[in-house]
């Protein structure tokens, strides 16, 4: 049975560029998929068609009959002082109004109807009630509630108070509490931490549904989808297995397209030769080899129907590496850091040497950041002390990117913050994608992905030693997060690092702090 069937989709949001150009696809029922795709290359647009928040230009799109549809990336807007408790129990709303019916047939009962048609009516109700988990739901909610580390203090507070994290978290809760057929999850571990992460992947494994999957965490597409549908120049690549059979599949095909190309690209210039030579004889009196060279011409334009594969651009920049002399990068000692009545942690010691690469790693709320911020000097610690080395020169990516001046061009931004020239700023940029008229963009404007890139762009200017990274993969497409990657692997200074990213972590820690 086809749960999703999606036909010619076309979507273009300005004249001259169709983000969707043709785009068809299916999803059977229980198929585990994931949807890939660079930034802006139309996914969530997908997202949205599905659920009927978006129209397509042409083309149709098809859920099977009776079949519900949860979206992951839309959080309601609540009535004023509803609370995390509130939204989870939301999830049962059709089981309440099944409930509500319940109550008021058992009362006309009490009453003495005894009719066939309301006895038929009770006993439907309580049998699919039953099957629902109606008479649980306590138990329902507390084990999705623990899995996704919402605590008891957590589900007391205002769902219009909680952080743009923690909403997300809180929907994915519900969303998960719904009796769903089809689940939609646009990045759903972006606002997870590991265990919260690792709690999801068990839940959809367990799940008899439809899942359709937008992710960049490639650890997470490995344990969850059995099937990639790649968009692509707005239109769909199919990979029958996960994302490590995707990476190596992808490139097996382009290299054989690549070969195809060159086989062609040889066969054509062999011909064009001979064709040359050939209108050159017939200049020299064999008039007859005109027509043969004209034939084989034509040939030529017959063969030019392979496009030169393309992959997708790398980026190309490095840290600059600061020479080091010493071994002490860092050290903590009987740091303690609370905020209000929550204490974060207390008296910790902890040491870095030169060279080292330290992941840091706890659940969300533990004060992973707030560490970081301390080691940069943009919080104090209530109690101890905080070190860097006198020859320590570090740089800070952080989770949150911010500008001072957001209403700067990107250009404006590197030209007023570094002092390089416009030719310089334009040349570096061009190293990050920030090419042609986007040079011009406002910062205001710029996506989280963006914002990372921009700031890296402005840290690589720097001779550093340390290297500081809050969450450094969150908002990067897979190719980003892949430049990224090397552009760490080939920095020789010492890097501390917050991150949930698996992938990342595995390829990178060399110590955990936790």
């Amino acid at each position: 049975m086809v749960d999703i069937r999606a036909a010619g989709l076309v979507k273009s949001f300005d004249l001259e560029k169709r983000i969707l150009d043709g785009l068809s696809f299916q999803v059977d029922s229980g198929e585990r998929v994931g949807l890939l795709g660079r930034n802006g290359a139309g996914k969530t647009t997908v997202f949205r068609m599905l659920t009927g928040e978006l129209e397509p230009d042409e083309g149709e799109i098809q859920i099977a009959a009776g079949r519900r549809v949860g979206l992951i990336s839309q959080i309601p807007v609540y009535p004023a002082g509803c609370t995390v408790e509130d939204v989870l129990q939301t999830a049962f709303a059709r089981m309440f109004r099944m409930k509500d019916e319940m109550d008021a047939l058992a009362l006309r009962m009490e009453q003495g109807d005894s009719s066939e048609a309301t006895l038929r009516r009770y006993g439907e109700l309580n049998a699919r009630f039953e099957g629902l988990g109606g008479w649980d739901t306590e138990t329902a909610v507390n084990k999705v509630a623990n899995g996704l580390n919402i605590p008891q203090a957590m589900r007391a507070r205002e769902f219009a108070c909680l952080s743009g994290g923690e909403k997300t978290r809180v929907n994915l809760g519900r969303l998960i509490l719904e009796d769903t057929d089809i689940l939609l999850l646009d990045e759903p571990t972006n606002h997870l931490d590991m265990q919260a992460t690792e709690w999801l992947e068990e839940y959809l494994r367990r799940f008899r549904g439809t899942v359709l999957t937008i992710s960049h965490d490639r650890y997470f597409l490995d344990r969850t989808v059995s099937r990639i549908i790649e968009i692509q120049d707005g239109k769909a690549e199919f990979y029958s297995g996960n994302y490590s059979f995707y990476a190596i599949e992808k490139e097996r095909r382009y290299q054989e397209r690549m070969k195809q190309y060159l086989k062609e690209q040889a066969k054509i210039a062999q011909l064009e030769k001979a064709a040359e030579q050939m209108h050159l004889w017939a200049f020299m009196g064999n008039d007859a080899l005109h027509k043969r060279a004209f034939s084989m011409e034509k040939r030529i334009e017959r063969m030019r129907t392979t496009a030169k594969p393309t992959r997708a651009r790398k980026l190309e920049a490095r840290f600059q590496s600061r020479e080091f002399k010493g071994d002490e990068v860092l050290q903590i000692k009987g740091v303690s850091k609370s905020f209000g009545e929550k204490k974060l942690f207390e008296d910790v010691y902890l040491r870095c040497e030169g060279g080292e690469r330290i992941a840091l790693l706890g659940e969300n709320g533990t004060g992973k950041t707030t560490l970081l911020n301390m080691l940069m000097g943009y919080e104090r610690p209530d109690s101890g002390t905080i070190r860097l080395g006198p020859a320590v020169k570090a740089a800070y990516l952080p989770q949150v990117i911010h500008f001072d001046h957001p209403e700067r061009s990107i250009l404006d931004t590197m030209l007023y913050e570094l002092d390089i020239t416009p030719q310089s700023a334009r040349n570096r940029l061009a190293a990050y994608q920030f090419t042609g008229e986007d040079v011009f963009k406002s910062v205001s404007v710029l996506s989280g992905g963006e914002l990372s890139r921009l700031r890296l762009c402005m840290l690589m200017d720097e001779s550093i030693n340390l290297l500081i990274l809050d969450e450094p993969t969150n908002h990067l497409d897979i190719d980003s997060r892949e430049w990224l990657e090397q552009a760490v692997e080939a920095f020789d200074g010492t890097l501390l690092f917050v991150s949930h990213d698996r992938y990342f972590i595995n390829r990178f820690a060399t110590r955990i702090w936790e």
